[in-house]
């Protein structure tokens, strides 16, 4: 569960008050957070379908923006299910860098895309 002073908190009061307001509760069952996460990964995604390396690093400031509201609709659908089934997104994310530290240690992992079984 989110601790009270995890800076996220402000942001997943906000999300609970305004699905509350609109009685969206419901709706909002980790199964549906998970398939609107997995629409709104698609829809991120789909900004950067047939462009080439150097097209996807120099993206105009609209295409940009543009991505920003597609990767905030990631970020929040991804923050609402994090709330509902009690997982602190940021102890999460830092137990799971250290998980991936001990997979790709720095002397076999650098400069290398392997999976860390080909390693």
């Amino acid at each position: 569960m989110i601790s009270p002073s995890n800076p996220l908190q402000p942001l997943v009061d906000a999300l609970r008050a305004f699905a509350a307001e609109r009685a969206w509760e419901q709706f909002h069952t980790p199964k549906n957070l998970a398939c609107a996460l997995s629409v709104e990964a698609a829809e991120l995604l789909e900004h950067f379908q047939w462009l080439t390396e150097a097209q996807s690093q120099a993206l105009p400031a609209d295409k940009k923006a543009q991505v920003a509201a597609e990767a905030a609709d990631v970020f929040l659908y991804l923050l609402q299910l994090c709330d509902k089934l009690g997982i602190d997104l940021i102890a999460a994310a830092h137990a799971k860098m250290q998980v991936n530290a001990e997979k790709y240690p720095v002397a076999t992992a650098r400069g290398s895309s392997k999976k860390y079984t080909e390693l």
